[in-house]
């Protein structure tokens, strides 16, 4: 993990090099994680493009799409809010360029009375524990969990490896959807739902986001980590595309000032911004790791 936090801040290091600026006749397709589109891709892009001419084409298709798809040379950079599978091959050839902070929210409809929850009562109703408001005091109804399908999605991968420390672990859910979308639209409809996405997207939503252990996850507790689910947002590329210098422009661009802007007005921690975030989440997965190997002693 060490390494890995090394190799993290040594890449945004050497991104701040003399890049070229490119005719209105470059672009770049983006694909990747809808939480990073919706949150701040759309409006980064936006503004690149107007100042350096470069159009980049952004698409959705989900974390695992952002990762693969560069992997493979299919797109030219991505978004991702995971990192990459160990051993995996298909992921191997992507690197990760962590550019913002999100937060995992988790959300309920806006009339449901409940406003807060604890992080051991999330772990009892994703594993089946916790089964009615009232345990949680709200209304005498079954609690409908959504969740995404399959265990390397963004947040369901986030979810699996930050409240879990288990990346296999099965959800009791009532209903599972292909994408963050679909699922933050059902929570708007659904009056006994409950769910967790990114909070970048939910924000954007007609729902409810509770706190959890008593704080929300806005820009000031994200940033200081007083809010306990939080994880990087990357854009990833392939270091041997052939628009290599294209893409470390716009990263370039989306750790500049202009760039950080950008992302705090859409309530989005720009990465440079919380640099301490790494150290505090190094000492938590070294923590979890240990915890991990404990219980396999046990077993």
């Amino acid at each position: 993990m060490h390494a890995f936090v090394f190799s993290i801040l040594t890449g945004v290091l050497l991104l701040f090099t003399n890049t070229p600026v490119y005719s209105d006749q470059a672009s770049l397709d983006w694909v990747g994680c809808g939480i990073s589109k919706k949150s701040y891709m759309n409006k980064l892009a936006a503004a690149y493009q107007k100042q350096q001419g470069t159009r980049i084409n952004v698409q959705g298709g989900g974390a695992t799409k952002g990762i693969r798809d560069v992997a493979s040379k299919t797109a030219d950079l991505g978004g991702a809010c995971r990192f990459h599978l160990p051993g995996n091959e298909l992921e191997q050839q992507t690197a990760f360029e962590p550019v913002a902070w999100d937060a995992l929210a988790i959300i309920v409809h806006k009339d449901n009375p409940v406003n807060n929850v604890s992080l051991a009562q999330v772990r009892q109703i994703y594993s089946g524990e916790i089964t009615n408001w009232k345990q949680l005091g709200g209304h005498n109804t079954p609690i409908h969990l959504f969740a995404r399908k399959g265990n390397i999605s963004g947040v369901g991968y986030s979810i699996r490896s930050q409240i879990f420390y288990d990346v296999s672990k099965s959800f009791a859910a009532t209903q599972l959807f292909k994408s963050s979308g679909p699922l933050e639209q059902a929570v708007e409809t659904d009056v006994n739902s409950i769910a967790i996405t990114g909070v970048s997207s939910a924000r954007l939503r007609n729902v409810k986001i509770l706190s959890l252990d008593g704080k929300q996850p806005d820009y000031a507790s994200i940033k200081s980590g007083n809010y306990k689910l939080y994880r990087p947002l990357y854009i990833t590329f392939n270091p041997e595309s052939e628009k290599i210098d294209q893409i470390k422009d716009f990263i370039k661009f989306a750790h500049s000032r202009q760039g950080r802007t950008i992302m705090i007005e859409n309530d989005v921690v720009p990465y440079l911004d919380a640099l301490r975030l790494v150290m505090i989440q190094s000492r938590q997965s070294l923590s979890s790791q240990r915890n991990s190997e404990q219980n396999l002693t046990y077993q």
